[in-house]
């Protein structure tokens, strides 16, 4: 077994396989570039080497700095991750000339399975079920109207050395085509050095379920069942489970074998990933095959009981697989959300920032279920503009899906994440959506259930009377502690007062205190808006960032944020900003004017941070609805800025090159 291995790579994968190789008793080497220098990951390994500047290009990328890295710590193996130069054949090759070992498979799985257009010729050869499409390299807009033409709309436009949704799009007529060709292209040629784009038959209604293989150098395989990545935005998986709901076990076993099968005939050795796409009918596709760990391997993990990043090790190593298949059981349910940041009420885009506050649920095992976070940030650490915007991965196991999901939504409702925008409270609302619960997926799930972008959520009765109980609670044990600070004994003057209010919004509610206990641990009788008697029961104390406790027989977790003459409450995707009045002041409250917020309809605002890619207007020209105006680029992702009704361009504030903030103002309308 090794002593020592580096990890190639950054953030919450480097962590975790920091924490696999601990447990191992393998020392372990972690690279970082100037951004990283900080960073939680280089602070758990054993050691630290330094490779270069922020941009992944000269340092992360640069295989020359790792294979030094590797000579100056002595180093004998080196676990890639995923992304970077996990799926590199050639830095694969320059390690084994180095007599480094590659924690991976062979340089000539990843030539096959690495490239998506070869990957899919040889599929074919070896009689995997594969996705139609026009197989060869596409050379120009024409040709991809052509092909898109005999294949049949709608289409899906590849970059052949993509990953991650990078250089993806769909196209529905001739027009998209030629737009998604070179969008496709641009970004491929950006994050992956090789503008090679195919096209193939994009097919309707599609979940997207991959089946996690292992394989050794002494000709054993198996597969460790699937998970469903159908959640997506932008082609990028958000929520991922295993099992499938979808699956039966004839076609689960249908997958796995083929999934296994390509992986002997390829010699795979190491954890990969075979992704299908499967229809309504359960007719299953060959998409792509992935040579190294998922992003979403935790949910694998949690409901077979295997560490894949040991038995990765351990294949490295020239160790036979001690697992057979008769072996592998599924048990229970996972659930993996993956936390980004972005600002999901601005079509997901990119954020970038320090984590003013970071304080994720605690992990462990409650019971029958089980929470674990994997990440490489702490309260501190910034969200860079020059890697992926993933903050965390949360998981959730329980015996059912249902329970595992229920799961999900409360620990969702702990996750306090502040300083940059985030997808807590999409996450949060999805985990009530009843298609999702009912297991009705697609990959189209998010643009089919949100076509006009996620808003924020309202309350509805009940769960305004829940906020309502809340705020209420936390105000009267606001004033039960400055009372007792100020040294008086008797509480508040009108602290247990009966009549209150509680605007929501812009609406009041009313909230009768019948009786109870304010003082922590609290215990009070309310009724909210005329309606039934509740009873709040909590042990929060001013200052905790989130308030724990009972509403009736409701268990709630909900966020408390401080806000002027009130609290916001983040809970279930929802965020209100709550103020508990007595009755004479919410009736002088209601007098105060409502701010209106500037009108901005005549300027074109940069969505998100970033770079602007090109400029595709001049100033004094006409511009149709739908047309582009501008191209931005953030985190490696290309956005495409367009005209929302016919406009003329008044003057132009911004250039090609220009890094903007949030809001920069890009271009003005007449």
């Amino acid at each position: 077994m090794f002593k020592k291995i580096l990890i190639a790579n950054r953030g919450e994968i480097a962590c975790r396989v920091i924490r696999t190789a601990g447990k191992m008793g393998i020392a372990t080497v972690a690279v970082y570039s100037d951004a990283d220098r900080d960073a939680v990951h280089v602070e758990m390994a054993d050691e630290a080497v330094h490779i270069g500047p922020p941009a992944a290009a000269q340092s992360y990328l640069v295989q020359e700095k790792i294979i030094d890295a590797c000579k100056a710590t002595g180093a004998e193996a080196v676990h890639p991750g995923y992304g970077f130069l996990s799926e590199r054949a050639s830095f694969c090759a320059a390690l084994e000339k180095e007599g480094i070992v590659f924690i991976g498979p062979k340089p000539r799985a990843i030539e096959a399975m690495g490239d998506k257009i070869e990957s899919k010729k040889f599929a074919n050869a070896a009689k995997v079920s594969t996705v139609p499409g026009h197989l060869g390299v596409i050379e120009d807009a024409d040709h991809a109207e052509t092909i898109a033409g005999e294949i049949g709309y709608p289409v899906m436009i590849k970059a052949s050395a993509g990953g991650g949704g990078k250089g993806m799009r769909i196209a529905w007529s001739r027009e998209e085509v030629r737009d998604g060709f070179e969008r496709a292209r641009s970004e491929a040629k950006s994050s992956f050095g090789d503008d090679r784009v195919f096209i193939e038959k994009f097919v309707t209604e599609p979940r997207h379920i991959e089946i996690q293989v292992l394989a050794d150098a002494h000709g054993n395989a198996i597969y460790l069942g699937e998970r469903e990545c159908s959640i997506q935005r932008r082609n990028q998986k958000v929520v991922e489970e295993a099992p499938s709901p979808f699956l039966d076990e004839k076609t689960r076993r249908a997958m796995g074998e083929q999934a296994v099968a390509l992986a002997k005939a390829v010699d795979y050795q190491s954890a990969g990933t075979v992704e299908f796409i499967v229809d309504r009918d359960k007719n299953f596709y060959f998409l792509e095959m992935n040579t190294r760990l998922q992003v979403e391997h935790p949910v694998t993990e949690l409901v077979t009981g295997i560490d894949l990043v040991e038995q990765m090790i351990r294949v490295a190593a020239g160790e036979k697989l001690r697992i057979k298949q008769g072996d592998v059981r599924l048990d229970g349910w996972a659930i993996e959300s993956r936390l980004y940041a972005e600002d999901p009420y601005r079509n997901f885009l990119p954020s970038i920032g320090r984590l003013t506050r970071y304080r994720p649920p605690e992990e462990g095992r409650f019971g029958d279920v089980t929470v674990r976070n994997d990440t490489g940030v702490t309260e501190g650490s910034e969200i860079s503009m020059f890697y992926d915007p993933m903050i965390a991965k949360l998981c959730t196991r329980a015996p059912t899906r249902e329970a595992a999901i229920d799961a999900m939504s409360d620990a969702l409702d702990k996750f306090v994440v502040d300083g940059i925008e985030h997808n807590i409270p999409f996450l949060a609302t999805l985990m009530r959506h009843p298609r999702w619960r009912e297991g009705r997926l697609s990959t189209g799930f998010i643009a089919e259930e949100y076509p006009d972008g996620f808003a924020p959520v309202s309350p509805d009765g009940e769960e305004r009377a829940v906020l309502a109980a809340i705020a209420l609670a936390v105000e009267l044990v606001r004033r039960d502690r400055l009372d007792r600070l100020s040294g008086r004994l008797a509480p508040h003057a009108g602290a247990l007062k009966r009549d209150w209010e509680v605007r929501i919004g812009t609406d009041f509610l009313p909230v009768a205190v019948l009786e109870g206990m304010v003082s922590v641990p609290m215990e009070v009788d309310v009724s909210v808006d005329g309606g039934r008697i509740l009873t709040i029961q909590s042990d929060w104390r001013p200052g905790e960032a989130v308030w724990h406790g009972k509403v009736g027989e409701r268990r709630v977790s909900a966020q408390i944020r401080p806000v002027l003459n009130g609290v916001r409450i983040d809970w279930q995707g929802m965020s209100v900003i709550a103020r508990a009045m007595l009755a004479a002041t919410a009736a002088l409250d209601r007098l105060m004017p409502v701010k209106t917020p500037p009108d901005t309809s005549n300027l074109l605002l940069c969505p998100m941070p970033g770079m602007v890619v090109s400029i595709a207007v001049a100033e004094g020209q006409e511009v149709k609805a739908g047309e582009t105006l501008a191209v931005v680029e953030a985190m490696k992702m290309e956005n495409v800025l367009r005209a929302e009704r016919d406009v003329t361009v008044a003057s132009i504030k911004a250039r090609p090159g220009d890094s903007l903030a949030v809001d920069a103002i890009i271009m003005e309308f007449a």
